[in-house]
């Protein structure tokens, strides 16, 4: 892995060699003062990866357009966060399971005084998961299911016996995008990742409080009909970001891109 940008600092930034986690997490930090554009002091990023051609996935899953730096970074990603923001119908699709508490961030998580393991919150309007699966049964730290205020008592109450924590972040049947970091900070939940799927993104995207953009490139053309890796109503005017950070590893290209 190389950097490339921002100008490399020594002669080593720019030898194929594999980053260490801490440095990766040191160029990942969350900014010290989380304020970000959707209010209550959260910060609101997303990780992604697109192939040449602009595919989000390839027959519904994301890793066979993925490589062993993209997972580490992935895992850094994670390992820095207070929550994973997912999508219901990307937790389905990828079977997403409880994150672990790694060593390797363990003393970093303890001096911000973050849980051991970031806790899992997906956003479902109808609630339509599989509250037996070990998401939601066993996770180290509770998972938390963003709804709307309509959604079905039946389905609120079965997320419930299972151990989660509902949180109502909708005034309808849907949960409002421009909501979300609001109501996770209030709960302490402050440094927040998103892994989309591309139609939660583009609603975050839309709603103006992506704060963040982490964007792996492939170097692989998927073709299909796979979507972007955002999904979402159309923005009058497109948002600007700032690049942050570019690397490089076996042709694929990790980049870092702030709101301006």
């Amino acid at each position: 892995m190389r950097r490339l940008f921002p100008s490399p600092l020594s002669p080593s930034d720019l030898e194929d060699r594999e980053w260490g986690l801490d440095e990766l997490a040191d160029l990942y930090a969350y900014p010290e003062a989380v304020t970000g554009a959707g209010g209550g002091g959260a910060w609101l990023r997303a990780n992604m990866v697109s192939s040449l051609d602009g595919a989000a996935h390839h027959e519904g899953r994301s890793q066979p357009l993925s490589s062993a730096a993209d997972m580490r970074i992935f895992g850094t990603l994670r390992g820095l966060a207070d929550a994973v923001v997912v999508g219901a119908e990307t937790v389905r699709q990828e079977g997403y399971r409880p994150a672990r508490a790694r060593e390797a961030f363990a003393a970093r998580r303890a001096a911000l005084g973050q849980q051991p393991a970031p806790a899992m919150a997906v956003v479902s309007a109808g609630l339509d998961l599989d509250f037996s699966l070990p998401l939601f049964t066993s996770p180290l730290v509770p998972t938390v299911v963003l709804t709307g205020g309509d959604a079905p008592a039946e389905r609120v109450a079965a997320a419930r016996a299972a151990g989660a924590e509902v949180i109502v972040a909708g005034e309808g049947p849907g949960v409002e995008a421009a909501r979300v970091p609001e109501v996770l900070a209030a709960r302490g939940l402050r440094r927040l990742l998103t892994e989309g799927g591309p139609r939660l993104l583009g609603q975050f995207a839309s709603a103006r409080v992506l704060d963040e953009m982490c964007l792996s490139l492939a170097p692989v053309v998927a073709t299909g009909a796979a979507p972007r890796i955002m999904a979402g109503p159309p923005l009058a005017v497109p948002e600007r970001f700032a690049l942050g950070s570019v690397l490089e590893d076996g042709g694929f290209l990790f980049t870092r891109y702030r709101r301006i």
